[in-house]
């Protein structure tokens, strides 16, 4: 896919990279899944560079217009699963 990612020019280069990474792993889950261990481990550099709740939200409502997918629905999925399992994201049924 190729979406425009939300970033802010207030973090590093690495921040950048982190964020990307993240978003990319979004963008996984749903075209072929990605393990739960690694979003979630995205997800918490997210949160580190990202703690505020509500630009959280913003940058998913951002990222999850262009895109057409949903950070908020992936994540919860990736929390409710257990073990090593695999993210799997359908579009329109999130």
């Amino acid at each position: 896919m190729e979406t425009n990612m939300p970033i802010s020019l207030d973090w590093t280069t690495e921040e950048v990279i982190d964020v990307i990474e993240f978003f990319q792993g979004i963008e996984k889950a749903y075209e072929n899944g990605i393990k739960r261990e690694r979003i979630l481990a995205l997800y918490q550099r997210f949160k580190e560079i990202v703690p505020s709740k509500s630009e959280e939200k913003q940058i998913f409502k951002k990222f999850d217009e262009d895109s057409n997918v949903s950070c908020y629905h992936t994540i919860k999925k990736a929390r409710e699963e257990t073990g090593n399992s695999i993210v799997r994201m359908t579009k329109g049924l999130s």
